[in-house]
């Protein structure tokens, strides 16, 4: 490892941070990849009708789910960091495959690779970089997961505008290569060394990150002591861990992550990022250049992100989460509302201004909370026993409720049309909402231990 004593606590946490962060850009690029693919094949020899084209776009959804499940048993068994250098290797093959494809096939293939890996990483990213980080920067870097994902959308889109699809999947392959280089270089989780009884790794791994401050010792004691009860119990059952899952501190969090997840995804945001061109045509008519509107909302996505990092600084989650889900209510209705009024009065249509306004404000609204939320929180809700399979369930929800919406969203505009389909993603922001604000607990500036012992106690 590098001298890490010249730096600073926060700057070592942020490098800690850079790898998964560089991983997680290339798995955005892939949720907006088939945004470019698809408009570029239809140009092509190959023969793409609707049905392929939705296969095409929802494939990297399809094996998401079972990536999470996969992911969230081997950050366990081989660690956090781990797992995070080995994905990378399948995540270079899936965008190599796309680089050489010929065929149909080849495009799923290479769609149902990097979309696996987007599985794999859905539960470790959050959770290491929650057991790497002090409370203080904690939500700050993690939503700098939900950044790289905006920022890979964007540049999905903004090379795949002037490249072909081919030469876009294949710069895709340079992100996972640096960050199993960065990788090299910083620590295991504190957390999980202390799992593996390995304690003095522990204690030299959570020094690396958080350096000798008072309260960075205190957790650390509180942390070993915990791990060290946990390590002594004998080895339980099938039944017995299935009755531990059934404990308040674990039970309550899952069922308020799992709930933000499937809010987050239903509220639509991956249905116009997958299907963003096609969406804009509908939506916007021909009186406007659907590609720089493309771009015009990507840009947005990516500043509003590098906003939600900072706001998750200075604000709580609570009032981020309801300004969040409020305006993307708010600017859904309008969304719908507007086409709905087209129908019956066409001259209102060139008008663009209001539902180009409205795609902004909505994209912007669920990229300060909505989108990083849920993934902030999933890395600091979970008791310390049970994270990772915590972490793997809300992961594996969040890509169920990801796949469905991205598999039906062509069908939900061609039998409800635009109006239909933004009015039912606006009623189920309006619902998660009403939701969070009655169940969603505070997490800001709490140490890891303290929100677990927050759940045992509340009701």
């Amino acid at each position: 490892m590098f001298d890490h004593t010249r730096f600073s606590p926060p700057l070592r946490q942020t490098f800690v941070a850079f790898g998964p962060i560089l991983i997680t850009i290339s798995l955005g690029m892939t949720e907006g990849y088939s945004a470019i693919l698809l408009p570029q094949l239809n140009s092509t020899s190959m023969e793409i009708d609707e049905e392929t084209s939705s296969w095409i776009a929802s494939m990297a959804a399809l094996p998401m789910a079972l990536g999470c499940i996969l992911g969230g048993y081997l950050m366990e068994r081989i660690g956090r960091k781990t797992i995070h250098m080995v994905t990378c290797v399948p995540c270079v093959m899936g965008w190599l495959i796309l680089y050489f494809a010929s065929n149909v096939t080849m495009i799923l293939s290479g769609r149902f690779l990097t979309g696996f890996c987007v599985g794999l990483l859905g539960p470790p990213t959050g959770v290491y970089m929650s057991e790497t980080s002090e409370p203080h920067y904690r939500g700050f870097l993690l939503a700098a997961i939900s950044f790289a994902i905006a920022l890979g959308l964007f540049l999905s889109h903004l090379i795949g505008t002037y490249m072909s699809w081919q030469n876009t999947a294949l710069t895709c392959c340079s992100f996972p290569v640096i960050c199993i280089v960065s990788m090299l270089f910083v620590p295991e989780s504190p957390t999980w060394l202390a799992k593996m009884g390995r304690i003095q790794e522990a204690k030299e791994a959570f020094h690396w990150c958080r350096g000798y401050s008072q309260e960075a010792l205190t957790e650390l004691d509180i942390l070993i002591n915990r791990q060290a009860i946990l390590n002594d119990e004998d080895k339980k059952s099938f039944v017995q861990v299935i009755k531990d899952l059934n404990k308040p501190e674990f039970i309550k969090p899952l069922i308020i992550i799992v709930i933000f997840f499937v809010a987050c995804q239903w509220s639509g945001l991956n249905a116009i990022t997958f299907y963003s061109v096609s969406i804009i045509q509908q939506t916007l008519g021909g009186n406007f250049d659907e590609y720089l509107a493309m771009l015009i909302i990507d840009t947005i996505r990516v500043v509003m992100s590098v906003l939600a990092c900072l706001l998750l600084k200075k604000l709580g989650r609570r009032p981020l989460a309801i300004i969040s889900g409020s305006g993307t209510f708010v600017s859904l209705f309008i969304l719908s509302s507007f086409t709905f009024a087209v129908k019956f009065y066409p001259a209102i249509s060139a008008y663009t201004f209001v539902p180009l306004i409205s795609l902004i404000t909505y994209v912007a609204f669920i990229t300060i909370g909505f989108v990083p939320l849920p993934w902030t929180m999933m890395g600091e809700v979970f008791p310390l026993a049970n994270r990772g399979v915590g972490s793997g369930i809300s992961a594996l929800s969040a890509y169920v409720a990801f796949f469905s919406v991205v598999k039906t969203t062509p069908s939900m505009f061609l039998h409800f049309g635009p109006e239909g389909a933004f009015f039912i993603y606006g009623m189920l922001a309006l619902i998660g909402t009403i939701i969070l604000i009655l169940f969603l607990p505070e997490t800001k500036d709490k140490a890891l231990y303290e929100i677990e012992d927050h759940f045992k106690t509340s009701k």
